[in-house]
């Protein structure tokens, strides 16, 4: 039965997408009116910080745990892979490719975090059952309908719609800078790439932080304060001249309002939540999302046609998806049969099922002091997935 929990899962993970995607088309417009990605970065996280801070202050700090140096640290380095690392790989490489190019190759963020959970224990995967070879075919799959949006154009759909831009985001001096930097796919693709392996790190990380501390506002704040010091340490080593770090009543203001409000501060909160419920994988399996809706909104702002390609790319990645969440289903409903084979078998060993932090041991007091190394979505009781 889906319970209110799981259904609250679903519908953050798509208001999560469709912030990223918002936010993916603003920082492509401001990126090419001038905006240093290093300042955008500092102020997105500051804004974030100071929008966190109060809530976690006021509904945390009779509840959250100790904070001790190790976490810190570990924290330090989930805010050098998830924001540092990530954002300022993603939007150099953004510099070099279009949106809906750069958001097709986050797709490899599903099967990355897929198989680093597999190698650390935090994904079960029995390669003989239907469920298991649904989750790994549905992954693929995902990388595979990403890849034919990508690079199979075919004809296009609708050849007559929208031929005249909304916005026109080469209309500023730098427009033909830009627009040699979008040809140089390789290297564009080369720095997504990277994000994207950082972005799937910051997955695991962030699962496992969560089981030592469990204040997901606090932690979020903690990790927005950190982006932005490394961030400002980083953008006056690259830029010092401080018209850079002036803003104005313009596009680029917005933009950071909303990456700080929604992005930073919003979306990392729903994601710390989703990846407690359902685990990292789950999380990163909905990033195919975002894909269809920088496409189509591309098409509707930018006027960026539809090609056939496109179109059954888009259905592929959507069949991938259900494939893996339909295998993370299955897991949930294995585990709630005692009197199956496989709850039988599970039944001589240790079988957590996480809310976070706890683990629960099956069969003796020493597994009982173990501590728990698989994150809240490997054996959670709806569906999670297996990025960016």
């Amino acid at each position: 039965m889906v319970t209110t929990r799981t259904c609250a899962s679903y519908v953050a993970m798509i208001v999560v997408q469709l912030s990223y995607g918002g936010s993916s088309i603003l920082a492509k417009i401001s990126l090419e009116k001038g905006m240093n990605q290093q300042v955008f970065i500092v102020y997105r996280h500051l804004i974030a910080m100071l929008v966190l801070a109060p809530l976690a202050y006021a509904f945390e700090r009779k509840t959250r745990p100790p904070l001790p140096f190790t976490t810190i640290m570990k924290i330090f380095v989930l805010a050098s892979l998830g924001s540092t690392l990530n954002l300022n790989l993603y939007y150099a490489g953004l510099k070099y490719t279009s949106p809906t190019v750069a958001t097709a190759l986050t797709n490899v963020t599903p099967s990355l975090t897929f198989l680093i959970a597999v190698s650390l224990g935090m994904e079960r995967v029995m390669l003989r059952s239907i469920k298991g070879q649904a989750k790994i075919i549905g992954a693929l799959v995902c990388v595979g309908g990403a890849l034919i949006f990508t690079f199979w154009k075919g004809d296009y759909l609708l050849r007559d719609f929208n031929q005249r831009p909304l916005i026109n985001i080469h209309n500023t001096k730098g427009s033909l800078g830009s627009r040699h930097h979008e040809n140089d796919w390789i290297k564009g693709s080369a720095l997504v790439l990277a994000s994207n392996a950082a972005w799937s790190a910051w997955f695991i990380l962030q699962a496992l932080i969560c089981k030592d501390y469990p204040a997901n506002l606090s932690l979020n704040t903690l990790i927005c304060f950190f982006a932005s010091l490394q961030s400002t340490v980083l953008g006056f080593i690259l830029d010092r001249q401080a018209t850079s770090w002036k803003l104005g009543w313009n596009v680029q203001l917005f933009t950071i309002v909303y990456c700080g409000v929604l992005n930073s501060a919003l979306v990392y909160f729903l994601q710390t939540w989703c990846i407690n419920e359902k685990g990292p994988v789950f999380v990163a399996m909905f990033s195919p999302l975002l894909l269809i809706i920088i496409a189509i909104f591309s098409a509707i702002a930018f006027a960026e046609r539809l090609h056939v390609g496109s179109f059954i790319g888009s259905v592929i990645i959507i069949f991938g998806l259900y494939c893996v969440l339909w295998g993370k289903t299955k897991d949930g409903s294995v585990e709630k049969k005692p009197d199956s084979k496989e709850s039988s078998f599970n039944t001589q060993k240790l079988e957590i099922i996480l809310d976070c932090e706890l683990a629960i041991e099956q069969k003796t007091s020493e597994e009982k002091d173990r501590p728990a190394l698989l994150s809240s979505g490997s054996l959670s009781k709806q569906a999670s997935f297996s990025k960016m």
